[in-house]
């Protein structure tokens, strides 16, 4: 069992690191725009200053907050993390990678962002150690409100692209891309990421894992 649940937390942690290193290669390449939630975090930056990564972690805080209110219960442990993690390593990496001016070089970091994310969230989801406070918001309005988790993914998503574009965030074709892809991708990743979770953890732990399923 100690096993097991130690797997699931390197799983989880790997996931938030690589899935930070995604989101500020996208940031790098913000030249065609940045993801929705992003928009709104660099807007958010522009304006009031603090950095991306804390802004990040703010909203996530107001989200955690607002949800936990409705709900009447505060959250898992791994959405605290996660709020709290995410943004000191999109700072860390945007401290660390280059800043890139050339338009085709941008594109190419941007694209190889998206990638990279939908490969951290595979990894960082494959463990159920729990929701980040954005996907579940998106839930708790699923349930809320009976629509589907497209639509109300989507609605959400456009909502907070136009108010982050109104603080002054970059908004363009990226966030088009980001929007459209990155679900489709990480409808790909996700089984594999699990799978490679039940190997290293070994086949006759499934009937443990069987709650990551």
């Amino acid at each position: 069992m100690r096993k097991v649940l130690l797997w699931r937390w390197v799983f989880y942690f790997i996931g938030l690191l690589v899935l930070s290193l995604g989101i500020s290669m996208t940031i790098k390449g913000q030249k065609l725009g940045v993801g929705p939630w992003d928009v709104l975090h660099v807007g958010l930056h522009q304006n009031f200053g603090l950095s991306i990564g804390t802004w990040s972690i703010i909203t996530g805080l107001i989200i955690i907050i607002l949800t936990a209110l409705v709900l009447r219960e505060w959250p898992k442990i791994g959405t605290w993390l996660n709020m709290l993690l995410l943004g000191i390593f999109i700072d860390l990496f945007n401290l660390l990678l280059p800043d890139f001016t050339a338009l085709g070089t941008q594109m190419l970091i941007f694209i190889a962002g998206i990638v990279v994310m939908g490969y951290g969230a595979g990894i960082y989801i494959s463990p159920n150690i729990g929701a980040g406070p954005r996907d579940g918001l998106m839930l708790l309005l699923v349930e809320k409100t009976g629509a589907s988790i497209k639509k109300i993914r989507t609605t959400l998503e456009v909502l907070i692209a136009v108010i982050g574009w109104l603080f002054g965030g970059p908004i363009g074709v990226g966030t088009v891309l980001i929007a459209l892809f990155l679900g489709q991708i990480v409808h790909y990743t996700l089984p594999q990421c699990r799978s490679i979770l039940l190997k290293v953890i070994g086949e006759q732990d499934e009937k443990v894992l069987s709650e990551i399923r």
